[in-house]
């Protein structure tokens, strides 16, 4: 019986990656899980809540009324 064949560095090399790439998604949502427990929206650039809208309207700019 022959030898088994040599597995290639190039297939070993995208394995390893695509197991990195797999590895670094699964920290990101545990992050993104562990912040939504604690309250805070993960897609936020600075980590905090955005509640005041009247911050980012421009002055003299009137806020629509809620007509829920």
């Amino acid at each position: 019986m022959g030898a088994k064949k040599a597995q290639t560095h190039a297939k070993r090399a995208r394995e390893l990656a695509v197991r990195e790439k797999r590895e670094r998604k699964r920290a990101k949502k545990a992050e993104a899980a562990a912040q939504r427990a604690a309250g805070v929206n993960p897609h936020d650039e600075e980590g905090e809540l955005q509640d005041d809208i009247t911050a980012s309207t421009p002055e003299g700019a009137e806020l629509p009324d809620d007509q829920s």
